[in-house]
């Protein structure tokens, strides 16, 4: 082999050039596995995948297959619909395309399985000669050791290709879910938003996470499906020689009793597919609460939602509650099958001839089948309900299935169809809109009616309209984002998209604005100038190689739009789609944005743009405008055209003069032993002590009827025939007794899974209510610095192997150490001189085990770490989908999808191989205290009777799969351990102040609404800069004061530090006489109000979503709605209050969020309101609504409005404007503009006179 021509933290596997013996017992690994163990692994450590097992070769493959089936499916239907009325609504099948491109190495891995199942019957067969070999004296000599060598020879060579089997098995297993995730991606890309809404982000995580992994999971238990039954047909058969008919009542065991363990499992995966659409609820609600999670702590709505999800975990909990005692019951059968088959085959076996005698050769190669027969007994149930339900058995209750039909589904689910716009039109116009309808849904109620549009090339069109009056959905209907009902729709060239909200990647910013194009220098400090985003660089630590957090949380709503912009304009496309994206940025921002890129002498002059906009002072510059009411084009035309024709344009026009006059202006140490106590507490320590005394229980239970048959047997042996009346009684006698123990035994078994049970779903529940409470507790800079990926992966991933494995592997360590104590003691009884063989062994696996698991611990680590890089990727994909489609940028996310995936594949293969690497090593070991076993026996000779030799060769056999389970077991504890350490880890991060203290504010707090900032300081970590810098002021009760400045000045900062979202770094904060450091959060929080810039809403009802507390009645709620001006639309809706709101607020229109927003604040009326920017995304008319709202609701209470609109806040009572962090003036609008300070540049390049508060005009 080239082993030594490779170095040390070589990338590329040495597999294929390594030698045979290195291949089939993995020595090629072991340079990983000694350099985990004298330092950290990294991944540059680990090897590489071989290339047909990464992911840039098995999905394209399999999408091939996958292609080739919708193909023959959509033909088989036009045959059957030629012959038959009725459609054909079978769907492709996702395991015939899977079949069709794993054929070759499924076969392989069942060729593998094969074999390994024929040696693993060899075994006790040599046994059997040994026996007989040591019955009969007279043939003492080189037999005995050449049938030891024979047993140790078949072992050893079954070891080696079982972990062949297994090593071929995971890996396929692998590339099945990497193959179904590459396709979950590429079909998350085109799905038509009709299917967008049926499949919610949480849905579709869980399918790439929990149902592609049971997918996995089906393939790697695929043999099992004739290996099970195989198993049993070969015990029989062999038992058939040994006990002839008898083995017939053994039979008939089986027969009665699988059908009830398969109906059992059948059961058992029901409950489970249940609690999968459980989860699928709690995925979302959580990935919700995340993404919302400022503004809950806002509105101090933590305890609501921390319910609601805890509800939803409860019913979940009762779901594998039910699942678990249906497992007891089977675990109680299964324990007692082998057995029941045994003790009913050797009744038989003596009713059926009086003079039939259990030999020690009969006794233990029996037993040693029945021993062989437990695993696919176990597994026999399980595999027969899979097959119902994934091949769909025509049976009743049975026909739904759980994973594979999901997926199904979603693969199945309608596309967009990209022949509903023509986008290889050659014209004199760039868009084109001829007798056009288009809705979110084919069938559904039309959004866009009978549009005829043409706009030229090079145009610069404004878009108005009121809120919902269809300019979104315009914009969406250009994109291919709609269905197109009637018409024809024409678009020339290629589109950028600035959408609403802007989308912001996890990445630096540089790679926000290039978006996968190549650098130019030069157009790029362009494109930054023009953006106004060289100053924010010179803010940012690192400039434009800051690292932007998950949905852009380190960075301002302002700077987001702008880096939404900049991308657009760096792509160079020929149509810009551009939905309003002024809105969330200060006025003179605004004013340069629209100068320096969209208008007429912009970046963008000669590009055709389309811009969604309120301000109504940009259209005399528009080359065309649209005006959209309820989903029509109602007028169209230039400023000059519309001014003169049309009362409409006017009435908007008006509105603007009305409002000018009403306003003036990594771990990688040993998991610690701490936490698996910790998991023992939750676990319930009643439990714990009943638990081990259950398994001990049952251990020794297990040995007593070994060592009975054993007596049994050498009594046997000796009787005379006689004695034969005697012997039949002592043989009923003896009978009885093993039933007797039989029965004790299982009774044990089905104790100690019920207590397990019970206290695994103690901790799990105990678990899962301490993560919640320590993420909900945890202070908003948390969620600004770890991805939302990291935080879900602990609740899914991490909760899961709580739920389902740690448990599991704490109950087999146990049963495998009293296990193996109990093998070796029998043995050492039977042959004395074994003890100095087992003390070497031993020593061997504890050093192997050491010398393993601290390369198989960083390993699982660098897996876990691999693997939130894939969900985040996937979540950040599923919320800017409309964005990467509209740049035509699918091909290079497919790619980004397969690179992130194919680096969790090469920690999986890494992990894979040094599991195997493992076991042939220990199994080494375990087949050499088999041949030490065998090797004693045929020297004791004479010394030692025959039963002695059967029961030291039967546990040696049996002590080989103990040993290497225990010290496999041991290490998937510790490797599991890590997703308990991870669950933990938020326990001892720095939570937030408490929620409620001992000093409580008087019921009626803030009763004036008088806020005084004294020395206030302020910095959002302990290693930046002070964002607020000696803040004092002093507000009057009911004083509506205006917070401006440019951006970074400090605005928003400011309400967050009277929600106490950042704590001060000096000075203090008083509000009505109280510091508001002296209290807790949710008596500050829930005593403030704010309307927030960004309108955050929740999946669930439009009830829930305005009072998620359940605390005002119907009557009240509507009232608000009527203030909002959402009354009318709100009793248009089917279901009213009822109303279900998709994820996100995606089925309302950003301006309705907002006015939603402004109605929870008018629910909660506190004296002191914040206004960020409010009404950023309404049109004037529904503005000027809203401030007479706002004004007359919330007139007697203290109001600070923060604005970037400076018209927002020019008739306040007085403006606070902050620089840098710091006051620099504070006085009533008209003065500040009389001193021509900072105020005054502002009010100047907003285009505002200092006329008086009511003659003030925008230009």
């Amino acid at each position: 082999m080239l082993f030594s021509s490779l170095f040390f933290g070589s990338k590329c596997s040495p597999e294929k050039s390594a030698s045979f013996f290195s291949k089939v017992t993995y020595s090629w690994f072991s340079r990983v596995i000694t350099l985990g163990y004298t330092r950290p692994l990294e991944r540059e450590d680990l090897f590489e995948l071989n290339e047909s097992d990464s992911s840039y070769t098995v999905c394209p493959i399999f999408e091939k297959q996958w292609r080739k089936e919708v193909l023959r499916t959509q033909e088989r239907q036009k045959v059957k619909a030629s012959f038959h009325k009725e459609a054909d609504t079978t769907k492709p099948s996702l395991l015939y395309a899977l079949w069709n491109t794993f054929k070759s190495v499924l076969i392989q891995v069942a060729l593998f399985k094969v074999f390994a199942d024929i040696l693993s019957f060899t075994s006790p067969l040599i046994m059997k000669q040994m026996i007989i070999f040591c019955e009969h004296s007279s043939d003492f000599g080189w037999n005995g050791y050449g049938y030891a060598m024979a047993l140790f020879v078949v072992v050893f060579s079954q070891t080696l290709i079982l972990q062949q089997y297994q090593r071929f098995n995971m890996l396929t297993s692998a590339k099945v879910k990497t193959a179904v995730n590459g396709l979950i991606y590429k079909k998350t890309l085109l799905l038509s938003n009709v299917s967008r809404q049926k499949f919610s982000t949480g849905e579709v995580i869980n399918l790439m996470s929990a149902d592609a992994q049971q997918l996995m999971d089906m393939t790697s238990n695929l043999n099992l499906l004739w290996s099970a039954p195989f198993q049993i047909l070969m015990v029989i058969s062999l038992l058939w020689q040994e006990l002839g008919p008898a083995v017939l009542a053994g039979v008939a065991v089986l027969v009665f009793v699988i059908p009830i363990n398969a109906l059992a499992a059948t059961k058992i995966k029901k409950l489970k597919k249940s609690q999968r659409r459980i989860k699928d609820k709690q995925i979302k609600l959580l990935k919700e609460i995340l993404h919302g999670i400022k503004i809950l702590k806002l509105y101090a709505w933590e305890p609501s939602y921390k319910n609601k999800i805890t509800k939803i975990r409860d019913q979940e909990l009762e779901f594998q509650k039910s699942a678990r005692y249906l497992t007891v019951f089977s675990m109680l059968t299964l324990t007692f099958i082998p057995f029941l088959v045994s003790l009913a085959t050797f009744r038989v076996y003596f009713l059926l001839n009086e003079e039939n005698i259990l030999t020690a050769t009969k006794v233990f190669t029996s037993m040693s089948l029945f021993n062989i027969l437990r695993i696919p007994l176990f597994e026999l149930p399980g595999v027969i309900s899979a097959v119902i339900q994934y091949l769909k058995l025509n049976i009743p209750l049975l026909e739904s299935m759980i994973s594979l039909g999901r997926l199904e589904d979603f693969l199945n689910a309608k596309e967009l169809l990209p022949q509903s716009i023509e986008t290889e039109y050659i014209g004199d116009h760039a868009i084109g809109f001829t007798d056009a309808s288009f809705s979110w849904d084919k069938r559904g109620i039309p959004v866009l009616k009978d549009l005829n549009l043409k706009i030229p090339e090079g145009a610069l069109v404004g878009v108005v309209g009121q809120v919902g009056s269809g300019k979104s959905s315009m914009l969406s209907a250009i994109l291919g984002e709609m269905e197109k009902l009637t018409g024809i729709v024409q678009r020339k060239g290629s589109v950028a998209y600035v959408s609403q909200q802007a989308w912001i990647q996890n990445c630096i910013l540089q790679e926000n604005i290039l978006f996968g194009s190549i650098m130019n220098k030069e157009f790029y400090e362009q494109v930054l100038e023009a953006c106004a985003l060289l100053p924010d660089l010179e803010q940012l630590p690192k400039g434009d190689q800051t690292e932007i957090g998950e949905r852009g949380v380190t960075i301002s709503g302002g700077q987001q739009h702008r880096v939404s912009l900049a991308r657009a304009v760096y792509s160079g496309a020929d149509i810009y789609l551009l939905d309003d994206p002024l809105s969330a940025v200060d006025v003179h921002v605004g004013k340069q944005l629209f100068e320096k890129v969209i208008g007429s002498s912009g970046l963008l002059k000669n590009k055709t743009r389309i811009l969604v906009t309120h301000n109504l002072t940009l259209l005399p510059q528009m080359d065309l405008i649209v005006l959209m009411e309820s989903g029509r084009v109602a007028q169209m035309g230039t400023y000059q055209e519309l001014l003169s024709k049309t009362k409409n344009l006017r009435n908007l026009h008006q509105i603007i003069s009305e409002e000018e006059k009403a306003h003036a202006l990594k771990q990688v140490s040993a998991v610690k032993f701490s936490i698996i106590l910790q998991y023992l507490q939750a676990f319930g320590w009643f439990w714990v002590w009943l638990t081990m005394f259950t398994y001990l229980g049952q251990n020794l239970l297990s040995v007593g009827q070994n060592l009975w048959l054993s007596a049994w047997t050498k009594e046997a042996k000796y009787m005379t025939m006689n004695e034969s009346t005697e012997w039949k009684q002592i043989r009923s006698n003896k009978l009885n007794v093993y039933g007797l123990l039989g029965l004790i035994k299982g009774l044990f078994v089905c104790s100690g899974a019920y207590v397990i049970t019970r206290g695994s779903l103690s901790a799990s529940r105990t678990l899962y209510v301490q993560l919640l409470n320590n993420v909900l507790h945890l202070p908003i800079q948390f969620f600004e610095t770890n991805s939302t990926g990291q935080i879900i992966s602990r609740f899914t991933k991490d909760i899961f192997i709580l739920d389902m494995h740690l448990h599991y592997y704490l109950r087999l360590w146990l049963n495998y150490t009293l296990e193996v104590i109990g093998t070796i003691l029998v043995i050492v009884g039977a042959l004395p001189l074994f003890i100095l063989g087992i003390i070497p062994v031993v020593f061997f696996y504890f050093s192997i085990q050491r010398y393993y698991v601290a390369s198989s611990r960083q390993i699982r680590r660098l897996t876990g770490a691999s693997r939130s890089p894939v969900i985040s990727h996937f979540s950040e994909t599923l919320s800017g989908v409309s964005t990467i489609r509209a740049f035509g940028h699918e091909q290079r996310f497919i790619q980004q999808n397969k690179e992130v995936v194919n680096e969790n594949l090469v920690c999986f293969y890494n992990n894979v191989i040094s599991n195997r690497w493992l076991s042939v090593r220990l199994e080494f070991l375990g087949n050499l205290l088999v041949l030490l076993a065998a090797l004693l026996a045929v020297l004791a000779g004479n010394s030692i009777d025959s039963a002695i030799v059967g029961l030291s060769i039967s546990y040696a056999l049996n002590i080989t799969h103990s040993l290497n389970f225990w010290v496999k077991k041991t290490s998937e504890i510790e490797t599991n351990a890590v997703s308990l350490e991870r669950v933990c880890e938020y326990e001892n991060m720095d939570k937030e102040a408490p929620w409620i203290t001992s000093r409580r504010p008087p019921l009626q707090w803030p009763n004036k609404g008088v806020v005084e900032f004294i020395n206030y300081q302020a910095r959002y970590r302990d290693d930046l800069s002070l964002a607020l810098q000696d803040i004092t002021f002093q507000t009057h009760g009911e004083e509506k004061i205006g917070i401006v400045g440019r951006t970074g000045a400090g605005k928003s900062t400011l309400s967050n530090c009277l929600f106490r979202i950042v704590e001060r770094a000096g000075g203090k904060i008083i509000i009505d006489g109280i510091d508001i450091s002296t209290i807790g959060l949710h008596d500050l929080r829930s005593k403030l109000n704010i309307i927030p810039q960004h309108p955050i809403l929740f999946s669930g009802t439009l009830q829930m979503n305005l009072d998620p507390l359940n605390k005002y009645s119907d009557s009240k709620l509507w009232k608000v709605l009527e203030l909002c001006h959402l009354k009318e639309f709100v009793q248009s809706l089917p279901e009213k209050l009822l109303y279900e709101i998709s994820e996100g607020g995606e089925n309302l229109s950003v301006g309705q969020r907002q006015l939603l927003c402004l109605a929870r604040a008018l629910l909660r009326k506190t004296k002191i309101l914040i206004l960020d920017e409010a009404t950023a995304s309404i049109d004037f008319e529904t503005d000027k609504l809203v401030q007479t709202t706002i004004r007359k609701e919330f007139s007697d209470c203290t109001i600070l409005t923060i604005a970037h609109r400076l018209q927002s806040i020019i008739d306040s009572d007085r403006v606070l404007v902050l620089d840098s962090g710091r006051i620099v003036e504070f006085e009533a609008p008209q003065k500040l503009i009389w001193q021509k300070g900072l105020f005054y540049e502002m009010t100047t390049e907003a285009g505002i006179t200092q006329d008086s508060r009511t003659k003030h005009k925008l230009l």
